[in-house]
């Protein structure tokens, strides 16, 4: 079984025990006020990714890390082989849950009323790394490109994020790409020389017909 969908049922697990059990979700939800003042409360950091707001969003996120974590999952054991590829994914998805939402801690340290939860860092970082392997890549779903698809996903990012209607973590959409970037460049680039300089040559030859 690939840990792309070990991950899957682990999250789908805890994430639907949490919408009939609130406590759960209270214990889990990343909330920076709560983090700040009661000591023993950093694993919030992480166990936010665990646990969604509704199945809409459980169903979406799940979908976005099937269908792109299979993939990367796919490159890096490929690349570094079977083991050091699986622990350098499973390393990926969880600290960009983490790195994420870094930035969204010390923008609301002292706002009581701000609280996320959602896989949305990792799964973004997902999304990222995958326009690096094949940035004009039509979707079905939208029909877009995967790199246009990926900026108009960031503008929706910010867009909700200012809204702040709901509790989930918009803001970690943005640092997720930014890390999921940064990680795929950098391992692959190191594994694979050229790589960057392949990635260069592919988004410069533009769109291809979807056809």
């Amino acid at each position: 079984m690939s840990l792309t969908v070990i991950i899957i049922i682990l999250t789908a697990l805890i994430s639907i025990q949490a919408f009939s059990n609130p406590q759960i979700q209270r214990q889990l939800i990343f909330h920076p006020v709560t983090m700040r003042e009661v000591p023993g409360q950093w694993y919030r950091f992480l166990s936010h990714g665990l646990i969604h707001a509704d199945w809409q969003h459980l169903l979406i996120n799940m979908f976005v890390l099937w269908q792109f974590g299979s993939i990367i999952e796919q490159v890096f054991t490929s690349v570094f082989g079977d083991m050091a590829g699986r622990v350098l994914y499973i390393f990926l998805y969880f600290s960009a849950i983490v790195i994420a939402s870094v930035p969204t801690y010390f923008k609301h340290l002292h706002n009581p009323s701000y609280s996320a939860l959602g896989a949305s860092g990792a799964t973004s970082a997902l999304v990222f790394g995958y326009i690096l392997l094949d940035p004009w890549q039509w979707f079905v779903f939208p029909p877009l490109p995967a790199i246009v698809l990926g900026v108009a996903y960031l503008f929706y990012s910010s867009y909700m994020e200012k809204r702040g209607m709901d509790n989930i973590g918009h803001n970690a959409h943005f640092w997720g790409a930014v890390y999921g970037t940064a990680f795929t460049l950098i391992a692959l680039s190191w594994a694979l020389p050229h790589f960057l300089s392949d990635f260069l040559q592919r988004l410069l030859e533009g769109p291809t017909s979807p056809f």
